[in-house]
């Protein structure tokens, strides 16, 4: 049967990232307060460049530098087991953005709390609905009643 022990130790990694994402998952999902969403995202993140990471990571593997001899020529040996650098130059750039993504939500954050005076979402929603309504009392009939 597939499922035995050996194929789930074999594959704990891959358990293990899928537990990650899905609690940064949840977390975006379930919480109300902004922040938490912010830091539920960066779980997530986490768990996706250290899937990344592992994926190119080789057992055995060597970093893919081929010798070359005096005239220049290359010399590539087929029998060596080579590993793959794109994942991992792929994940430098994602972590890259992945702060600068996270800095840019906690400032969004920073002046939505200066503005509102909350950062829970259903707060907002019903601070948000209240201008709704001020906004509508005062120009509705303006717009025809439509505002």
């Amino acid at each position: 049967m597939i499922w035995d022990v050996e194929f789930i130790l074999g594959h704990m990694n891959y358990w293990l990232f899928i537990v990650l994402m899905m609690v940064g998952f949840y977390i975006v999902v379930a919480k109300g307060n902004l922040l938490k969403k912010i830091v539920g995202l960066n779980i997530f993140q986490v768990a996706v460049f250290m899937l990344y990471i592992s994926v190119g990571k080789i057992t055995g593997g060597t970093a893919p530098i081929f010798p070359a001899d005096l005239t220049g020529h290359i010399e590539y040996d087929p029998s060596i087991l080579y590993s793959n650098p794109l994942p991992h130059v792929l994940i430098l750039t994602a972590i890259v953005v992945g702060v600068a993504t996270t800095s840019l939500g906690l400032a969004l954050i920073v002046r939505i709390r200066e503005g509102f005076d909350s950062i829970e979402e259903d707060e907002l929603v019903e601070i948000e609905r209240a201008m709704m309504i001020a906004d509508n009392a005062e120009h509705g009939s303006s717009m025809g009643g439509r505002a």
